[in-house]
């Protein structure tokens, strides 16, 4: 069963979203059983042969029950539409099972809202294609347990910052996420980990540690996003 805090973590969160997208805020109900997994936010039907997959993030459905009302749960749905919600950044799991260097890869997603970004902020597509996958696995409407949203995981105020007006606009939250990675590479002078290393834990720690912070987290982030930043110039 989702414990307490959780479920106010999911109020707030729900509460934050609503008021930037102008959606109905609903009040989260408890599953009547159910184990916390890991998951990315996706949408999907449920049929009951469904398995979970194993993958980042602590997994917790929401759907509209047979009365009407909107559920957050830590339990599946036996039928109908549900969303997974992401409540972790996708590649910053130390204890990650996920083989790096074989998932699939997303070549084909936003292809001109990249190449726009890249273009504009002389930036490499693959790159951003990188940092999009390490952070939401290209999830567009993806929200952090610390309220970073959309493609590039921007937190509110970063968005708010870089003139964002919808950050689950693809277009929007890539420029945006692309803007702050140009600003990040200039200020550790071109250093693609330590800019990385600054946009997963912020670029005053990189300046604390004089490197890459000593955090499991944001030392895995960085690891994989190298990762896939190579598969993705030669894909």
């Amino acid at each position: 069963m989702i414990k307490h805090y959780l479920l106010l973590s999911l109020l707030l969160i729900s509460t934050n979203v609503a008021s930037q997208t102008s959606k109905p805020h609903f009040a989260a109900k408890p599953a009547d059983k159910g184990e916390l997994q890991r998951s990315v936010v996706r949408s999907q039907s449920a049929v009951s042969s469904d398995k979970p997959p194993k993958e980042q993030g602590e997994k917790v459905y929401h759907y509209r029950n047979q009365a009407g009302s909107l559920v957050f749960s830590d339990y599946a749905p036996q039928q109908g539409h549900y969303q997974v919600l992401l409540f972790d950044c996708y590649a910053c799991q130390p204890e990650s099972t996920i083989n790096w260097q074989s998932i699939p890869l997303f070549t084909s997603l936003y292809k001109e809202q990249i190449a726009l970004a890249a273009s504009t902020y002389q930036l490499e597509p693959a790159l951003i294609r990188a940092v999009i996958h390490a952070e939401s696995a290209f999830k567009v409407a993806a929200v952090s347990k610390a309220g970073a949203q959309g493609l590039m995981q921007l937190m509110p105020e970063t968005a708010k910052e870089l003139g964002v007006n919808d950050v689950f606009h693809p277009q929007q939250n890539i420029s945006a996420g692309s803007r702050y990675l140009a600003q990040l590479l200039k200020r550790f002078d071109g250093d693609i980990a330590l800019a990385c290393a600054a946009y997963n834990a912020g670029a005053s720690r990189v300046e604390q540690y004089k490197g890459v912070p000593p955090f499991s987290e944001t030392q895995a982030y960085v690891e994989r996003v190298q990762i896939l930043l190579k598969r993705y110039r030669s894909s």
